[in-house]
């Protein structure tokens, strides 16, 4: 239907003020006044929805239509000339509330109408707009009536995506807010609650990283949006975050169904997890899993561990893409030394080895004797070499370093300081090795 009325730009509404319509009828004179910045619900009628509506529904009738929006503006029509002007027939329905069949003879009453049916679209019961159909009333009235359904449908639709965006960045608002090293606000406690997320329930963190060295940021970030969907179906108590461009911390419940904190089991998630990534992104994922924290800042803490055995573990094994704190305990407790005053002390006594020696055998002996628990046998059969050689250079290790290796307070400095030495130096290696390829 069209019931359409032309008027000059003066006549549109002008946002931010009360906009009064004229529009003159074989019973006189009907008034309509719109407040135009009246409070929006989450279902609104924009333009590109509006589209989508009129070129859907001239695709199957023959005809053109309309539509318009609570102001009785134009917003789509068949017709792209006559966006943007205001509807005398939209009028009419937003004023009546109710349909609007214009004939030949009202059609004569209004400024360049055309005979058609008007009717208005209706969401959570509040009218957001009017669709108009252009023909004679009684020939086109049951396709207006299945036009307006269909409208109604697709605005139904668009308000609960609409809503389903905004719970989802809700949601990640409030992960996000579970993460800092001070923990969640007051205020995280409402919304969560809104969201139907248990805060009470144990979690832990789990750090995932993408890497492509091919593909452009935009790529990037449908990718990781796309990894975001995947961990959120079928595992519903995930919380999901995005921390970086290339990063995403996932919480994930901690506990199993005996309320036991199962090392293993998460190991096994954690792969089942990574290989249903593999499958449905080009990226490079990394996974960190951390263990369970029951204190208050857990999370917080937790959060910050998968990081740092991430960092870790990229540095040490740089092919591998699953890290678990459990593998790299000591060297992420010890990570905060680094930036601490303790570190250069720690790194005293190896600081004359590696001043003494270029080759690198006594660091890679002492090395092998830690990884053998400190025995020298083993020690010797993983180097290849007798035990007598190891013997001497086991002597010139205390002596280089001013150690005693059968004290137990020596071996632990020396141990902390084969630790950072290690760290630094395969975290240099992957910096060169990236910025060669």
């Amino acid at each position: 239907m069209r019931a359409d009325a032309e008027t000059s730009a003066a006549a549109r509404p002008t946002p931010g003020h009360t906009h009064a319509a004229h529009v003159r009828t074989e019973h006189g004179t009907v008034t309509f006044i719109d407040r135009v910045n009246r409070p929006q619900s989450m279902l609104t009628l924009d333009r590109t929805l509006a589209q989508s509506i009129v070129d859907r529904a001239v695709a199957i009738i023959d005809g053109n239509v309309n539509v318009m929006d609570h102001s009785g503006v134009i917003i789509a029509s068949g017709e792209s000339a006559r966006i943007g002007q205001l509807h005398e027939g939209a009028l009419l329905v937003l004023s009546r509330q109710g349909r609007v069949a214009v004939d030949a003879a009202l059609a004569q009453q209004l400024d360049a109408v055309r005979p058609g049916v008007n009717l208005p679209l209706i969401v959570e019961g509040r009218i957001v707009g009017c669709v108009g159909l252009t023909g004679d009333p009684p020939r086109i009235g049951q396709q207006a009536g299945l036009v307006r359904m269909a409208a109604e449908a697709m605005l139904e639709q668009a308000g609960l995506l609409r809503l389903q965006a905004r719970d989802a960045r809700l949601r990640e608002e409030v992960t996000l807010g579970l993460i800092p090293p001070d923990g969640p606000t007051p205020a995280l406690a409402g919304w969560a609650e809104r969201l139907g997320i248990a805060l009470d329930l144990p979690r832990v963190a789990a750090v995932i990283e993408v890497e492509s060295d091919t593909l452009d940021l935009d790529v990037m970030l449908v990718e990781l949006q796309r990894l975001h969907t995947l961990l959120s179906t079928p595992e519903r108590g995930n919380l999901i975050a995005a921390t970086a461009l290339n990063e995403l911390v996932v919480l994930t419940p901690a506990l199993d169904r005996r309320g036991h904190w199962d090392v293993e089991e998460q190991r096994r998630r954690a792969h089942s997890l990574l290989e249903r990534m593999r499958a449905s992104s080009r990226l490079r994922i990394r996974l960190a899993l951390d263990q369970y924290f029951p204190q208050s800042n857990g999370l917080a803490l937790s959060h910050q561990i998968a990081r740092t055995t991430m960092r870790i573990g990229k540095a040490r094994h740089p092919h591998a893409d699953a890290f678990f704190y459990d593998d790299y305990r000591l060297p992420v407790l010890a990570d905060d030394l680094r930036r601490a005053w303790q570190a250069e002390e720690l790194r005293k006594p190896l600081q004359a080895l590696l001043a003494q020696e270029r080759r690198g055998q006594l660091l890679k002996t002492l090395s092998a004797w830690f990884g053998a628990g400190m025995r020298m046998a083993p020690t010797a059969k993983v180097l290849g070499i007798h035990r007598n050689t190891l013997d001497y250079r086991m002597q010139r290790i205390q002596a280089l370093c001013a150690v005693d290796l059968g004290n137990t307070d020596d071996c632990m400095r020396l141990y902390l300081a084969l630790q950072m030495h290690d760290d630094r130096t395969a975290t240099a290696a992957n910096t060169e090795a990236t910025t060669t390829d």
